[in-house]
């Protein structure tokens, strides 16, 4: 798959260019080259290490990161540099609303309901604001408590509790912030009324929502911003920022979060003078700020186990752990899940409320025909039984590509990839979070 990313960048990637010799050059041009670049290489070593000033080299790279950064976005989405969804055929659409693609077709022709573009041929398409539209218009036409009307608008209603999900694991490179972003796009795609917070103070949570922190955030424009214990704090909705996906919104994160780390132990030293509500309990407290605007939360929790991973939780009511079926990673999650269980003993015995509808592993950029990863997933599924997926995120190519313009799987059309490879990545990703949904929604006492 091709991506325009521009004119000079490298392969794949806007950032990284080559200094070296192009192919045709002379066995002897490139070798000269080669030396070239790495004189250059020891020379910026030696002078970082002479002057001591190897802060401003790594601030000059930030920034140098950061450009061209915003410069790809420009060239990736025109005219605003800001993302947008694409349009849905007839077909998908129904496919979402729950209704057949003749059904729709008759709702355009009758004129009836919010009505779709269309284009040459007569070919109609559908924005997710107007599938959303015709949702709300078809469950109107029925009595609201009935199974028809809940077919279509997905809403939980007065007694079903908000669904907050920590997706989580510190061990980096499981797949926990590609896990959370097409979690929280699927949700919205099925009609939930979905928030996105980002913990991670990396923030590729915020990147894949369309958000560069250090271009689009000013300070306090984080969670941290709704759980700091001074004066500075500010409600949650103000925090809470719109995305180019109708019915997701986003808490976007960035490196301010990590001040939650440094602030929390001051706090605890001063036994909570100023402040009567505790670090564990501040995030389910400001999600309770909104909580009747949104079904599902999601959250992406930051790859340790801090204060802000303790406090998510707290707060949340299921959580999905990601592994990847290798040794170490395995390894990792056992020490992970050790240090989680004393901690959260800590936190019950000073009064944290603890209590999940569902835990589940998740089995991440899996690999069905890597003979060592298959008996890494029986193994997890001999320990653990029904808390791991039955559906594993299979490792694709084609989520990987479509992560070269900060998007994920369902933002892309099938047209830009090799048919079975987009199939194959897409029902993997609909398999498993079609199984998050359906545990959801026993949750709310309610069948698939």
């Amino acid at each position: 798959m091709h991506f325009p990313l521009g004119p000079g960048d490298g392969v794949g990637c806007a950032i990284v260019t080559t200094d070296g010799p192009e192919r045709g050059d002379a066995p002897g041009e490139a070798k000269d080259g080669t030396k070239a670049v790495a004189e250059r290489e020891r020379e910026a070593a030696t002078t970082t290490r002479a002057d001591g000033r190897a802060d401003e080299a790594i601030a000059r790279d930030a920034e140098l990161l950061s450009a061209q950064l915003s410069q790809m976005r420009e060239r990736l989405f025109p005219p605003s540099a800001k993302k947008a969804l694409r349009p849905f055929t007839s077909g998908e659409a129904a496919k979402l609303i729950g209704v057949s693609d003749g059904y729709l077709r008759q709702l355009s022709i009758s004129g009836e309901g919010p009505q779709p573009d269309t284009g040459a041929g007569g070919r109609r398409s559908y924005t997710l604001e107007t599938i959303n539209a015709l949702r709300r218009h078809l469950a109107a036409q029925h009595d609201k408590a009935s199974p028809k009307a809940r077919q279509y608008l997905k809403w939980r209603e007065p007694g079903e509790h908000l669904q907050v999900i920590a997706v989580t694991n510190f061990k980096g490179g499981s797949g926990k912030t590609t896990t959370s972003a097409h979690l929280a796009q699927y949700l919205a795609l099925e009609g939930y009324r979905t928030l996105a917070i980002d913990l991670d103070p990396q923030a590729s949570f915020s990147a894949l929502l369309g958000y560069q922190p250090e271009l689009d955030l000013e300070g306090n424009d984080t969670l941290y911003g709704a759980i700091r214990y001074d004066e500075l704090r500010r409600p949650l909705r103000e925090i809470l920022r719109p995305t180019y996906f109708d019915g997701l919104t986003l808490v976007p994160g960035n490196l301010e979060l990590q001040e939650f780390e440094h602030t929390t132990p001051r706090q605890l030293a001063e036994r909570g003078a100023r402040d009567d509500l505790p670090f564990f309990a501040r995030i389910g407290a400001v999600i309770e700020e909104v909580e009747a605007d949104f079904d599902v939360v999601v959250i992406d929790c930051p790859p340790q186990l801090g204060f802000l991973t303790l406090g998510a939780l707290c707060a949340a009511t299921s959580v999905v752990v990601t592994v990847h079926p290798q040794m170490l990673d395995v390894a990792s999650m056992s020490q992970f899940l050790f240090m989680t269980a004393d901690l959260l003993a800590v936190v019950r015995e000073a009064g944290g409320a603890l209590g999940f509808d569902f835990l589940r592993y998740l089995v991440t950029r899996y690999e069905p025909h890597d003979g060592p990863q298959a008996q890494i997933a029986g193994f997890l599924r001999a320990q653990f039984g029904e808390r791991v997926l039955t559906n594993a995120m299979l490792k694709s190519t084609a989520i990987s590509d479509a992560g070269l313009t900060k998007q994920t799987l369902y933002e892309v059309g099938r047209e830009n990839f090799t048919r079975g490879t987009y199939d194959r990545a897409m029902e993997s990703l609909t398999a498993v979070n079609g199984e998050i949904e359906a545990l959801i929604r026993a949750s709310w006492g309610r069948g698939r």
